[in-house]
This record gives C-alpha cells, structure tokens and sequence, in this order.
C-alpha cells in the first residue's frame, strides 16, 4: 500500500489552461494521458519521481460521466471551481476492499497513440465523494513501464500533503493504519473548517519548494 498519485479536477478553463498552469508553477511540461471511456473523463499527467505522478482530469459531455463515480467525483470538483480532487493508493489486491466494502472493484484503462493500453481496476470513489479525505484505491493490470510515472523523465518530488480530516478517520477507512500509505510523505492534517479533503500538495523542484 502506497500512495501512487494525486489528482486535480479542471475548472471552467479547461484541462489544456489547467494543466499549462500547474506545469508553470512546478516547472514542467503536462505529458497528454487521454480519455478513460468508462468514467467519462481526460487527463493529462506530470510524472514524479518514486512512481508517483500528478493527474489533471476533466469530465467530459459524456453518458459515462453521469453513470461512473469518478466522472460524478470529477464533475462535482470542477463546478465547485476545480481543485485537489484527492489522493490514490494503489494496492497489491483489492480482494479485501470488495469484501470491506461489499462490491467489486471496476476496471479502467486508456490507450495511448501508440496503441498501447494502460489498464488498472479501482475501487472507493463512492468513499471520497462522501468524505473527500479519503483516498481511493487502485491496482495496477498493466506491466510498471506503462505506469503514468514512466512517462517522461522528471527531477521532481511530491513531499507534502495537507489534508484537512483526520488520520483515524482514513485509518478506519483503509483497514490500516495510514502512515503505512503515506510512509515517506509529510502529512499536515488540520480539522476541517468546511468540506475535508486535499487542501495542498507540496513539491520538491529545482526551483524549490512549490505548493499547489
């Protein structure tokens, strides 16, 4: 269990402007992800280093969206003005969570130009729009070179969340304790003054510290 990505809903400008302004403030260039037929929703993506990555996402005028958690998840973010969706850990199995929670998990993918897929299978979205601190999971199908981290080479780390919530909350929610996800990241948990959930993610750049 790791923390594996963070993601950020588009506002009323788009994913193209969203992404270009992220990629202005850590100092990078957005790599094009593409589109998850069965959510509904885009991406483009900033590889991390220590196989993490940040996804800016956009719902699309899609059926899929008004039908698959994530595309509501996303939808709902992005009329509120766009912001930090959330945060994903990805696990080895996610027979335990169906059992926890008493459906199975849903698969997703994307291709790339090249014909490629990027498959994973992903569980817990009902969770965070419910309760926005706590993260959904994933498991990864496709081999590790397909991982959006691999995309381009980076210089750049996440080192920092600020979470507003509460970590026994999110330790009932995973079944575990949740240092184990966050081990090597610095957490800020502050008691929710509104709607919990990702207020900030810090990052080490060659520029230095940037917070988003």
């Amino acid at each position: 269990m790791r923390l594996d990505h963070v993601s950020f809903a588009c506002g009323p400008a788009g994913l193209t402007a969203c992404a270009d302004e992220i990629g202005q403030a850590l100092g990078m260039h957005p790599v094009t992800g593409g589109i998850h037929p069965r959510f509904g929703t885009r991406n483009a993506i900033f590889p991390l280093q220590h196989h993490r990555y940040i996804e800016v996402v956009e719902v699309l005028d899609h059926p899929s969206a008004d039908k698959a958690p994530f595309g509501q998840a996303v939808r709902a973010r992005s009329e509120l003005g766009g912001g930090w969706l959330g945060w994903v850990v990805s696990v080895s199995d996610l027979a335990l969570y169906e059992k926890r929670l008493g459906r199975e998990a849903v698969p997703g993918n994307r291709k790339f130009p090249d014909g490629r897929e990027l498959q994973w299978r992903q569980i817990g979205v009902k969770g965070l729009i419910a309760d926005p601190q706590v993260p959904f999971l994933l498991h990864w199908i496709s081999p590790p070179d397909l991982h959006p981290s691999m995309a381009a080479p980076t210089d750049v780390a996440l080192a920092k969340l600020q979470i507003a919530g509460s970590p026994s909350r999110v330790t009932d929610w995973l079944g575990r304790d949740v240092r184990d996800a966050l081990a090597d990241v610095d957490v800020d948990w502050v008691a929710p003054n509104g709607t919990p959930g990702v207020l900030s993610v810090t990052f080490e750049t060659p520029r230095g510290t940037v917070t988003i």
